[in-house]
């Protein structure tokens, strides 16, 4: 049962973590053997903070390879032999094969690195295409700040970059007057009581927006604490460590966030605390958009890999989650299964993007297989079982007709072009060196190309790999 459809019964699911290396599960009667298989998921997982509970962990995330990045590169590879004329304000190369630039960006500040990359840690980096031209680049600082900065057509960063407080990154999308960045900030559990041990921070999700100089005009947290409602008030939506990591979409006026959150739910004179996922809609203005016809207070439950893209062809934001709710990707609010899975610790979702004319392509893994599914609503009628081997894969628009699938190869990515209509391969597979990252994305670019941030050699730097248009 899930959440979303038990959060005002007094008998609803709780859970909580212990610290970084284990879980200790606190409820009387608990069997010995579902005590000792519970610790051995944390173990897998890893993250702080602890949760007490009575229902069974949703799968452990798998965690990133400790390999170092490549060394600085700006050599594209592999080599187009013909370019074709060229599209945007950037004015990028198109050519027959893809060809993949990656840019060394130096930073005056330190960027927060990888870490585990699992969906309870902090993501360090996002990008978005600037509609003038270039790109903005976010990343985390190791001093409680998130960054702002402009590229330039060629992924060099110009100007001087700004900052907000924020203690994990999410994500960024740009229009022609600005942007936003959704990121977390620091919350207030307050003094309720837990039905059993304590949680984590009880954090807050907020929507920053910013000018096309990179300066803030507003901002407005996207979960509700505040007032006289904190983390441990029946009733509060917030952020803790666990898995809350969270995806932007825009309709050109209006921004949507989808993210996983934690729901305080009273139980008797005591409160449990669930683990969801929640979109909003905020207008132009900074104003939640009460009764949006696609936000929903709680969706998928338990939730991970979060995503959201505006389809202008309805006139709605389209979402699919990873849940442990009959172990499948699903459409949330109502659920719809998209592609059964199997809750054995290796479900996890990837990317949504527009398919042709009507529908979405998504990209998911089980036990290290990596698939495309397409489809409308609910049900997938297009399954494609890719060669990729990957618990993370993504996958981005790529120009007209074509989508790029990419995954953690070794210390770089493997990546592969797609017909968005067929699902059939295009070309060879390629290399893109860099170092991949679980959880960030590929963003697509009115051009054609495609652009990942990923680590740089140095704390203080960061690589753009850009995979140039195809003709």
């Amino acid at each position: 049962m899930s959440i979303g459809d038990t959060a005002s019964s007094s008998t609803g699911r709780q859970r909580s973590r212990a610290s970084k290396r284990r879980l200790v599960l606190v409820v009387a009667g608990l069997f010995a053997a579902a005590v000792l298989a519970t610790a051995a998921f944390t173990v897998a997982s890893g993250g702080p903070g602890t949760w007490f509970g009575s229902d069974p962990p949703s799968p452990p995330q798998a965690q990133g390879s400790a390999a170092p990045g490549p060394s600085a590169s700006a050599t594209p590879s592999p080599a187009a032999s013909a370019s074709a004329p060229t599209v945007g304000p950037c004015a990028r190369p198109a050519g027959p094969q893809p060809v993949v630039k990656v840019t060394e960006v130096k930073m005056s500040t330190a960027v927060t690195g990888y870490g585990r990359e699992g969906d309870t840690e902090p993501l360090p980096m996002a990008l978005a295409e600037r509609p003038a031209g270039g790109s903005w680049l976010a990343w985390l600082g190791t001093n409680g700040r998130v960054y702002l900065g402009r590229l330039d057509c060629d992924d060099k960063l110009v100007g001087t970059p700004t900052s907000f407080v924020g203690i994990d990154l999410q994500d960024v999308h740009a229009d022609r007057t600005g942007g936003v960045v959704l990121l977390t900030r620091k919350g207030d559990c307050g003094g309720g009581k837990l039905c059993g041990g304590s949680s984590s921070p009880c954090n807050t999700m907020h929507m920053i927006r910013f000018d096309d100089s990179g300066r803030q005009v507003w901002e407005r947290q996207v979960t509700n604490l505040g007032g006289s409602r904190t983390g441990y008030d029946d009733g509060a939506r917030f952020v803790w460590w666990y898995q809350h990591h969270g995806r932007l979409a825009t309709d050109g006026k209006n921004y949507a966030a989808y993210f996983g959150v934690a729901i305080t739910v009273r139980n008797g004179s005591c409160v449990d605390i669930h683990e969801g996922d929640r979109m909003q809609v905020v207008d132009a203005n900074g104003k939640l958009v009460s009764g949006h016809r696609d936000s929903f207070e709680v969706g998928c439950s338990h939730s991970w890999t979060t995503r959201i893209v505006w389809d202008p062809r309805t006139s709605h934001y389209a979402m699919v989650c990873a849940t442990d709710n009959a172990c499948r990707i699903a459409q949330p609010d109502p659920y719809r299964t998209v592609a059964a899975g199997a809750c054995d610790g290796s479900l996890f979702g990837g990317d949504l993007v527009l398919a042709p004319t009507s529908g979405y392509w998504t990209a998911w893994s089980q036990s290290g297989g990596v698939r495309l599914e397409r489809f409308t609503t609910g049900k997938s009628n297009l399954t494609v079982k890719t060669a990729a081997k990957s618990s993370h894969p993504h996958l981005v628009s790529y120009g007209t007709g074509r989508m790029l699938l990419a995954w953690a190869s070794g210390s770089s990515l493997a990546a592969q072009v797609y017909d968005a209509a067929t699902g059939k391969a295009v070309g060879a597979k390629f290399t893109v060196n860099v170092r991949d990252h679980d959880y960030q994305a590929f963003k697509a670019y009115s051009d054609g190309s495609a652009a990942y941030p990923a680590a740089g050699g140095s704390s203080r730097s960061i690589r753009i790999a850009r995979v140039l248009p195809l003709s």
